[in-house]
């Protein structure tokens, strides 16, 4: 089966998601959303990579916020569509590669390939709200075959732009989770014990990292001999300001760490605090759920689709740092609270997010789609050879 994924070509979730098809026999291109000149190290070496113009970080932020695509770029894909004819093409997030392709669907000629759409956290609950990002958003998924997402939320949300085909909902986007390594990973100590808080530290756009500085500040009092990891470091320097302040240790951890490093972060930690405007089911929650750590996560992503708030997660609004902090203090004084949760949210990570769970999830969605082509062209009188 001859696969095009247009994806982010330096992004860990594109790597995570390529990796599930390993060894399957698939002839699997990757060709950049937008090309900043970087495949991601953990790109499956059997995977046909492209470039096109290097495009550079500005052009990047010229993509999302300026719906900006390059002709050059859009013209490469458009040859590689009519040269490769693959059996699918899958855009991985809508706002980079969804608009991009639907563009390509205009131009290239013939029929169009099935076209597989998937929502990444904020593609449509966020940039939906947006005029310069509704209609593109309905032309994206009013066109496409086939649509996959995390949950019923942006599931409905699709419907409503439009979306009349298939929906696959999956749990993870970016593939499932090496439950051994994750044992192995995290500390034998129960949350109760552990004395680490992880803080997502992304600020602006969607981001609201100094609002969980903010309720840090007001817990003060209940944070003596912990330790605060800010990872995604965009507060850094107001993250280390604090600690100085307060007396409390930060460890920042850079851009590009391995990945097994913050799984061992999240598995050493008591709670892990996600403060955002919008997000889908955030790989840094999933990561909390698995390790043990106690997840409190704005009420703007989907989360309540999995756990129960005040019970294995504290779901709190993104810009109210008295809420966050009314949750951060009972998640640090509350053991019973945190090694009961704990206990659920390993079980239920394990047997939701593990590798042998979602890799053949993945692997039969474009089975599905082949099948699916296939029968179509056999009732026209056609066949597929691949």
């Amino acid at each position: 089966m001859r696969i095009l994924l247009v994806a982010m070509s330096n992004s860990l979730h594109t790597a995570r998601w390529l990796r599930q098809l390993e060894g399957e026999g698939h002839d699997v291109h990757l060709f950049p959303s937008i090309d900043i000149g970087i495949v991601h190290p953990d790109v499956p070496s059997e995977v046909k990579t492209y470039r096109s113009t290097r495009l550079g970080a500005s052009m990047l932020v010229r993509a999302f916020r300026k719906i900006f695509l390059p002709p050059a770029h859009l013209d490469h894909l458009c040859r590689l569509i009519e040269r490769l004819k693959p059996d699918v093409i899958h855009s991985m997030e809508i706002q980079a590669a969804g608009y991009l392709t639907r563009e390509a669907k205009r131009r290239v000629p013939g029929e169009f390939p099935p076209w597989l759409v998937t929502n990444w956290g904020s593609d449509i609950y966020h940039f939906g709200k947006f005029p310069e990002h509704a209609p593109r958003i309905r032309e994206t998924l009013t066109n496409c075959d086939y649509f996959h997402c995390e949950g019923e939320r942006d599931t409905k949300l699709a419907r409503e732009f439009g979306f009349t085909g298939k929906v696959f909902v999956l749990f993870p986007i970016t593939g499932g989770f090496d439950v051994v390594q994750a044992r192995r990973l995290r500390s034998p100590l129960p949350p109760s014990k552990r004395r680490k808080i992880m803080l997502k530290g992304y600020q602006g756009w969607t981001g609201r990292a100094l609002v969980g500085l903010k309720a840090l500040e007001q817990c003060a009092d209940v944070l003596a001999g912990y330790e605060l990891c800010v990872y995604v470091p965009e507060v850094a320097a107001q993250a280390q300001a604090l600690g100085k302040k307060l007396g409390l240790k930060v460890t920042v951890v850079p851009f590009g760490t391995p990945h097994a490093d913050m799984m061992r972060h999240h598995g050493s930690a008591r709670v892990s605090l996600g403060v955002s405007m919008s997000d889908g089911m955030c790989t840094s929650f999933m990561e909390a759920l698995l390790m043990g750590s106690f997840p409190i996560q704005s009420n703007t992503c989907t989360a309540d689709e999995w756990l129960e708030n005040g019970k294995n997660c504290l779901l709190v609004p993104p810009e109210d740092a008295d809420a966050v902090a009314a949750a951060l203090r009972r998640a640090l004084t509350d053991d019973a609270l945190v090694d009961t949760a704990a206990a659920a949210n390993i079980v239920l990570a394990e047997n939701t997010i593990s590798d042998e769970k979602i890799a053949p999830l993945a692997r039969g969605l474009y089975t599905f789609i082949l099948d699916r082509r296939r029968a179509s062209s056999a009732a026209n009188g056609n066949s597929i050879g691949r």
